[in-house]
């Protein structure tokens, strides 16, 4: 029998799927909470800061949202735009 091993990105990518399904799950939950999306919106941001809070300055932290909302926007646009 081989065993085989994950390569680090392939553990790396894992790892984000797990934390993005559990963020897709939290999200379904805040909606039943909350029928605002800019409530949602901005819990969501609060977290991000929290989750660097003492680690990293607040303008670093909106330096990291931004960049990744360059990475992701490309795959949510339509084929038109």
């Amino acid at each position: 029998m081989k065993i085989i091993m994950a390569t680090p990105e392939e553990k790396n990518f894992e790892d984000y799927k797990r934390a993005e399904k559990r963020a897709l799950e939290l999200l379904a939950e805040m909606r039943q909470t909350s029928p605002k999306k800019v409530d949602i919106e901005l819990a969501l941001l609060v977290a991000l800061f929290e989750l660097h809070k003492g680690t990293t300055p607040p303008e670093v932290v909106a330096k990291i949202v931004q960049t990744h909302l360059e990475t992701l926007v490309p795959f949510y646009q339509t084929p038109a735009n």
